[in-house]
């Protein structure tokens, strides 16, 4: 089912992540992956950022985040063999800084504590409440004051009238929207 999917830069960079058959998932493809990161690249500097990646899956974009040099990511995801395949990746790489909860995304939000410098977010693209999904998270004090929400999602679906939307990009079928907690951040057009 996957090909082997890659870490593209930093640290772990030329990595593969080879899950198993049989997850529940969708990763992020490495061509929509590069895209984005190329993105962040231009907005963020990945050094001591706290990174929250909700719907894991893979852990595809948790490991890319610590491999560029987050100081920390927490990788949320409510299926077990996800979970299982996340830890037993990180603890191949000999990755400390990555921790990961089996939770239902929404429980998780409800009862975590701190806030996020990023919180990137890949639902199914088959669930159905992804604007209560923006809402929590914009209003949820899980985002820090000039923290940024990243939110995957197919190309038939439209969040610029949504609340703190800034933009979207456009990789294949798979669109990221952007959005933020305060006008403090831009995001340049490219």
């Amino acid at each position: 089912m996957y090909s082997g999917l890659r870490i593209i830069s930093g640290k772990y960079k030329h990595r593969t992540i080879n899950p198993p058959e049989g997850l529940p998932t969708r990763p992020t493809t490495d061509y929509a992956k590069t895209g984005l990161f190329n993105v962040l690249g231009n907005l963020i500097s990945f050094d001591n950022i706290k990174v929250l990646d909700l719907f894991a899956g893979t852990g595809n974009i948790s490991l890319e985040f610590i491999s560029r040099g987050a100081e920390s990511v927490i990788s949320v995801d409510q299926d077990k063999a996800c979970t299982i395949f996340i830890r037993q990746t990180a603890a191949r790489l000999e990755i400390a800084n990555l921790k990961i909860v089996r939770s239902d995304v929404f429980r998780f939000l409800d009862r975590a504590m701190g806030s996020f410098d990023v919180i990137f977010a890949d639902p199914p693209y088959s669930m159905d409440n992804k604007a209560s999904l923006i809402e929590v998270i914009l209003n949820s004090g899980r985002l820090g004051e000039k923290g940024l929400f990243i939110l995957e999602h197919p190309k038939e679906e439209d969040y610029s009238k949504t609340f703190g939307f800034h933009s979207t990009r456009r990789y294949g079928n798979v669109n990221f929207s952007f959005f933020h907690s305060t006008l403090a951040k831009t995001i340049s057009d490219e």
